[in-house]
């Protein structure tokens, strides 16, 4: 079975939301890594006077995770998941969220509201067809020395988290998939973490999209070697132009 991309990603997702929250809040930890990302961002004052761009906000966990860490930031938080979004606006949000309905491969062609502060991606770029040039839009659409977190699965280079997370997808994560009717949204998921980068080629990758001092750190409890935040600052000599400015 091949990956899932793009309006295919996205119809899958659609189908799949109703029964989201539901499964990931069964993973052990879900919410308090977003949490931990976002906190790693290290946004002073609470965010307060910071416009934050939430990029794949899904049912808006990520979201919930940005505003805990900024709770005085402005907040965008784009997807390209109607059925999700849909679930994510239906929660008690403050004024200064909003949600915008978009791919983030075309955030650099509407009007995002931009240029960011800084900018928050869970479970984001596994999922695009050009991690590459996603990279280098948001890195347009963030000010001089702003700030990207990434929290994404990117396997460590040890056998073992590979073997973990092949293991958690066939005994758990693929059985929830079926019994909802979304094995093909799951058995995605599995297989894109395989494919995806390491978390040394994931930083690589980052400083050759324009970020600097880019650093990575694992989660903790099973997802250790697993899941990772990476962060980096725009490096403004690298950007060719910047959005919505």
């Amino acid at each position: 079975m091949s990956l899932l991309r793009d309006e295919d990603l996205a119809t899958a997702f659609d189908h799949a939301a109703h029964t989201y929250d539901r499964l990931v809040a069964a993973n052990p930890g879900y919410h308090s890594h977003l949490r931990r990302s976002a906190r790693r961002l290290a946004l002073p004052f609470g965010g307060a006077g910071m416009r934050l761009l939430d990029l794949g906000c899904g049912t808006g966990a990520s979201t919930r995770a940005l505003l805990k860490a900024a709770p005085y930031a402005q907040i965008t938080a784009v997807d390209a998941s109607a059925g999700m979004l849909e679930r994510a606006t239906a929660k008690s949000w403050p004024s200064q969220v909003r949600f915008v309905h978009a791919p983030v491969e075309g955030l650099s062609d509407i009007d995002a509201g931009g240029p960011y502060d800084a900018a928050f991606a869970a479970y984001l770029f596994r999922n695009v067809s050009d991690p590459d040039s996603v990279l280098a839009s948001v890195r347009d659409l963030l000010v001089p020395d702003g700030r990207l977190a990434v929290h994404e699965y990117t396997l460590s280079n040890a056998w073992v988290s590979r073997a973990l997370w092949t293991a958690v997808c066939r005994g758990v994560v693929l059985p929830a998939g079926t019994l909802t009717g979304d094995r093909a949204l799951y058995h995605h998921l599995w297989r894109s973490v395989l494919a995806f980068d390491r978390a040394p080629a994931f930083r690589q990758r980052m400083a050759g999209a324009g970020f600097r001092h880019v650093r990575y750190a694992p989660m903790p409890g099973w997802q250790t070697g697993i899941v990772h935040t990476f962060v980096g600052v725009a490096d403004d000599t690298a950007t060719s132009g910047r959005g919505g400015a």
